[in-house]
């Protein structure tokens, strides 16, 4: 933890720090069991959060996360042509650090309000400037800490309203004056400090053990609107103490994301914005290489589908949490382009939002996928979030009728179920997480701006 003269000197010249409730009553009731009231954090990894300025209501938007040693980086970004400066910029940094073949990543900064994107050559200077403040809190960090460090670069991100420009004495003030530490509620005030639309901080973290040895992992992301994949889906950074070669972290997190943060969708809009981001800082001592590639392989993935879930539970007016699993396909790719179709139907996610048991609506989408079929050997059933029996509801492609809608009713009152269909045609599986569309979703996104 950082000594509190260090805190002190982040003060000095820039007034006192804006500070906020991290407290979990101030966070919907239905929310708060997804919030974390504590944690176990990867070492050399500092976290902390403000507010600067940018949301004129008063609310956090100013987060940093911080290494105190060189790191490897990698990361996956949006496909929308419109891409934000913030993502251009993180391109060229990763991209750069990649090409020379050197460890330079060392903080991220992120901002929540304002997206910086659709801004032109401003928009790109004004990134960079941002990210130029994060290297230079990195160097005072390094300084005070008496370490001799050859200082590093800063990742930058950004969420909010597309087309503004960022106040950036704001930003740059508030990433000097930063208070970072180790503790849980550090890492809670950056999680807060990433909302905009989220009704509560996602914030995970766990420990794991790759190869007999333990190894930390934490993310924070957030999102509940914009939310399709294609690369990625929202602003995310999964921190780790592990050391990962460039080439296997690159190989992990394509594996990873393809199961997690693609396997997700709310509305079917891709953002400008869309960065996740793995750094891995090597403080555990436990090198990844060899057999402990499929094991970090696994964790990783199973940390970021468990974290990518979090912003699908708080998709814009969502009531129900659904799991589509496609089995028996061909290969991964056909299997996930059939829980995709599924996922993003809106005649689909509208019957799960008035409990509906419309198997024909799921069925439907199955057929449209674009995957080549048997639709003799297709089977579907519903499974509730209680672990109580299935309603299955086609068998050999035909519906088992009469439905009995007693039992669907009970399933479906639930907030949690999984529809899983099976093809019949292989071995392969995918899984997509998404929501239902409410009424609440409309009102949410019609307001945005006001």
């Amino acid at each position: 933890m950082l000594s509190s003269n260090l805190r002190q000197l982040h003060r000095l010249g820039r007034g006192a720090i804006n500070m906020f409730s991290t407290d979990a009553k101030q966070f919907p009731e239905a929310k708060r069991r997804f919030i974390p009231s504590q944690g176990t954090y990867p070492h050399g990894f500092f976290a902390g959060g403000s507010h600067c300025g940018i949301k004129k209501n008063g609310k956090a938007d100013l987060a940093l996360l911080v290494s105190d040693r060189p790191t490897t980086t990698s990361a996956v970004f949006t496909t929308n042509q419109f891409c934000a400066a913030p993502v251009q910029y993180d391109r060229s940094v990763i991209n750069g650090a990649r090409d020379a073949q050197e460890q330079r990543v060392r903080a991220v900064v992120i901002n929540s309000g304002c997206a910086n994107a659709v801004t032109g050559q401003q928009g790109l200077a004004d990134a960079q400037e941002m990210g130029e403040a994060g290297a230079a809190f990195v160097r005072m960090f390094d300084k005070e800490r008496g370490v001799e460090h050859e200082g590093g670069e800063a990742l930058v991100m950004s969420t909010g309203v597309i087309g503004q420009r960022l106040p950036l004495s704001k930003i740059t003030d508030g990433v000097t004056a930063m208070q970072v530490d180790e503790t849980h509620e550090a890492w809670m005030r950056a999680a807060v400090a990433h909302m905009t639309t989220d009704t509560f901080p996602k914030l995970l973290s766990r420990q794991v053990d790759i190869a007999g040895q333990p190894i930390h992992l934490a993310g924070i992301t957030k999102g509940s609107g914009m939310i399709h994949p294609n690369m990625s889906t929202l602003l995310g950074t999964v921190c780790t103490d592990a050391s990962v070669p460039q080439s296997l972290l690159d190989k992990a997190l394509a594996h990873a994301v393809a199961r997690s943060f693609n396997a997700i969708s709310i509305d079917g809009d891709m953002s400008t914005n869309d960065t996740i981001a793995v750094i891995a800082n090597g403080a555990s001592g436990v090198v990844v290489d060899g057999a402990a590639y499929e094991q970090f392989t696994t964790a990783l993935t199973e940390f970021m589908a468990d974290l990518a879930s979090l912003v699908v539970r708080d998709g814009e007016g969502a009531t129900k949490f659904l799991t589509i699993e496609v089995t028996g396909a061909r290969t991964f790719a056909d299997a996930k382009q059939v829980a995709s179709t599924i996922a993003t139907s809106s005649l689909v996610k509208t019957a799960f939002y008035g409990q509906d048991a419309n198997w024909g609506r799921i069925l439907c989408a199955v057929g449209y996928a674009g995957v080549a079929l048997d639709t003799h050997k297709v089977n579907m059933a519903i499974y509730p979030g209680d672990n109580s029996d299935p309603l299955v509801l086609v068998k050999g492609g035909e519906p088992l009728l009469p439905v009995d809608e007693a039992r669907a009713s009970e399933i479906l009152k639930q907030e949690d179920m999984r529809v899983r269909v099976e093809l019949g045609l292989g071995s392969e599986e995918a899984r997509m997480y998404t929501c239902d569309l409410s009424h609440d979703y409309v009102s949410i996104n019609a307001d945005y701006r006001s």
